[in-house]
């Protein structure tokens, strides 16, 4: 009997999920649900499962955040995502299994069976091809969470990004602009470090887009806009240039 877990944000999908994997009558024990990171993680800890069913974007971060997390785990996993075609295609390229919303039940039992049949030492190869992929992409795009959805930003078309009250606002060199609900800090460690440097408390440039810099300690950028260095950062910040 496999031992699963259900990671799913949205709980009429996991009660979905839930029912159908009740009526396909494998040998498949149900642990719990979460719908964060957070939570998966602890549980996961706790109950140790064979096979997680597992949503790429979750409350609090995404499949991969946990992932990362669990490391100390040996699982399989069945992914349950929305169409992205950044990330199916690590999936794909991983040869690990996924399911696209809404749920097929026939494709669930597919999957299911594809699960039972392969060894813990082999699905834990898949995963790590699968986060090696999501690795490179990070390094050219930011996945940003906003009110109306998902929004998939290139690094190479940001110019800058300004933090203000909370909130982060993303400038893309076509002069579109998007709020996330997230301070600067929370989105730092995800920026190239070649072109990407924090100039400021507020702001992060991509030194890719600098047009100059002046003596009174500002980045003119190529479309005009005049961002501040702070002190303490103007000497990192000019070296940054000089190396560019």
């Amino acid at each position: 009997m496999l031992k699963a877990l259900i990671i799913e944000d949205e709980l009429y999908i996991r009660k979905g999920l839930l029912a159908m994997i009740t009526s396909l009558n494998k040998e498949i024990s149900i642990l719990g649900e979460c719908e964060s990171v957070k939570e998966a993680v602890v549980v996961a800890n706790a109950c140790k499962p064979d096979l997680i069913f597992l949503d790429i974007n979750l409350l609090d971060g995404n499949a991969f955040d946990f992932l990362e997390q669990t490391t100390n785990l040996k699982y399989n996993v069945i992914f349950i995502t929305a169409y992205e075609q950044y990330a199916l295609q690590a999936l794909k390229n991983g040869a690990v299994d996924y399911i696209l919303k809404p749920v097929d039940i026939e494709e669930l039992e597919a999957a299911i069976d594809k699960a039972i049949e392969t060894k813990i030492e082999v699905a834990q190869e898949q995963l790590q091809v699968v986060k090696s992929e999501m690795i490179d992409r990070k390094k050219e795009k930011l996945v940003l969470r906003l009110q109306e959805g998902l929004q998939v930003i290139e690094f190479k078309f940001l110019t800058h990004c300004k933090s203000d009250k909370g909130y982060t606002t993303f400038y893309l060199n076509d002069g579109k602009s998007y709020i996330a609900s997230k301070p600067i800090k929370e989105f730092e460690n995800q920026f190239p470090e070649k072109n990407f440097m924090r100039t400021h408390q507020s702001y992060v440039v991509n030194l890719s887009f600098v047009d100059k810099y002046d003596k009174n300690g500002y980045i003119f950028l190529k479309s005009g806009e005049k961002i501040p260095v702070s002190a303490r950062r103007k000497n990192d910040f000019v070296e940054r240039l000089l190396n560019q």
